[in-house]
């Protein structure tokens, strides 16, 4: 018998091992999962930026999404993922961001580490993601060049960041103010929208988008149906995107601030927002556009709290997201003449505001295990930060864009159409433009 004991010994080391290893491998297997699905939102994002554009613009403003995207891949691998390893507290790098450099032991294949390259996949995903959402804003009149520069610096910089200070177990919004945004809508889709925000200020309105006097003429798109099909696809991606807000320990869940949480509560909530967001942004404006955009609104509207909320709450709090963005969206475009093509100021950056706040309401006191607990102030006052990080850097970037020639197509190509001046090719070479379109003074196209 007493020789039987180190063989016993022996198998239990094994089968420990063995089911650690296999925790490892689920939870890789389960981050892969939600890289692919994230794929999706960009796929989405083609499709409904696509559609929202006149036909002459169509293929220009999905190649600048794709560019973007191929670009933003090794940027995110040589100085992204180094960013939010490095500056969680701040502007001083902290001790094992080296973890994050090109050229670390954990930046390629290794058998001893499984969770690097697909949380480096997970969150390059994530960068993009914030590319995509101001490339709706600045369709059919940003240059391909200047766009995929400033896409590089928001994906690449200025949103991993903002990621690294609130979007982290040890960033200092929540460890010093206790910032609870387990969904990112302040670090992804706060920074985005305001980020954006400065770039359109610079860039100007389309030709033809308002009259000497001020008011305001519809550009409509020439495709709903696809824009309706992206904005679904979107909504679709959001639950690769959501479920990469979670940490999979193999016996639990938790939160990225290491909170308790479970994927049911993510599922609740997620699809209560969704429909809140579409159910008020429907009856405000009984708009397909708006109706479909009101679902990403729902989504960005609860994702501070998916984890905290009753499901009741979330879709009462993206319901009233989706009421007052789109008329938010009147305000920018009525009032300051702020020409956002598909709304993504409203729904994403004073969306992610409005979810970070709502969460300091009906959330607070919830205590985080590293910092105070949530709190209305501690909310609003991370949600300025991220105002402020994304604006900032979009504004001064796009204004230097501005003045060396990099930013906007001159007036002639925006006339003939971007597709023509920068793909070069017709989306649709075997059709006709309808008559009503081509007569329309807010569509000129170039006589045959």
């Amino acid at each position: 018998m007493e020789q039987s004991v180190p063989e016993l010994m022996a198998r239990l080391d094994s089968l420990e091992a063995s089911l650690s290893m296999a925790t490892t491998i689920n939870s890789e297997v389960f981050y892969w999962w939600c890289t692919a699905l994230m794929l999706a939102i960009h796929a989405g994002f083609l499709a409904y930026e696509m559609g929202a554009s006149r036909a002459k613009n169509a293929l220009a403003s999905g190649m600048k999404n794709l560019i973007a995207f191929a670009f933003l891949i090794p940027a995110f691998y040589y100085i992204g993922w180094w960013i939010y390893l490095a500056f969680p507290t701040g502007f001083t790098i902290s001790d094992g961001s080296e973890a994050g450099l090109p050229w670390s032991e954990y930046m390629g294949p290794n058998l001893t580490d499984n969770a690097s390259g697909i949380f480096y996949a997970a969150f390059t995903l994530f960068a993009a993601t914030t590319a995509s959402i101001m490339s709706g804003s600045v369709i059919e009149r940003i240059r391909i060049s200047g766009f995929t520069i400033l896409a590089l610096f928001l994906g690449a910089v200025v949103w991993i960041l903002g990621a690294s200070w609130g979007w982290h177990p040890d960033g200092w919004l929540t460890t010093e103010w206790g910032l609870h945004d387990v969904g990112a809508a302040g670090a992804v889709h706060t920074i985005a929208g305001f980020f954006t925000l400065g770039v359109l200020i610079n860039l100007g309105p389309r030709i033809g988008r308002f009259n000497a006097d001020g008011t305001v003429n519809n550009i409509n798109g020439h495709n709903m149906p696809m824009s309706l099909i992206g904005l679904m696809l979107i909504v679709m991606g959001f639950f690769g995107f959501l479920g990469g807000c979670i940490i999979y320990t193999g016996d639990t869940w938790m939160t990225i601030y290491n909170t308790p949480a479970t994927l049911s509560a993510f599922a609740f909530n997620t699809l209560m927002g969704v429909a809140g967001g579409m159910i008020g942004a429907y009856l405000v404006t009984r708009d397909p556009f708006w109706m479909m955009s009101g679902a990403l609104i729902g989504v960005i509207s609860s994702a501070p709290a998916l984890d905290l909320y009753y499901p009741g709450l979330a879709f009462l709090v993206s319901f009233g997201g989706g009421c007052v963005m789109p008329k938010l969206n009147d305000i920018l475009v009525e009032k300051f003449k702020i020409d956002d093509a598909v709304g993504a100021v409203a729904v994403h950056g004073f969306g992610g505001v409005w979810g970070l706040v709502m969460a300091g309401i009906f959330a607070s006191g919830y205590q985080n295990v590293a910092g105070p607990e949530i709190s209305f102030v501690g909310q609003l006052s991370s949600a300025v930060v991220f105002m402020i990080l994304g604006f900032a850097p979009g504004y001064v970037l796009s204004l230097v864009l501005k003045l060396v020639g990099l930013l906007r197509v001159s007036e002639q190509a925006e006339v003939a159409g971007l597709d023509k001046a920068e793909v070069p090719v017709s989306a649709y070479p075997e059709s006709t433009v309808p008559a009503a379109f081509a007569n329309d003074p807010t569509s000129p196209t170039p006589a045959e």
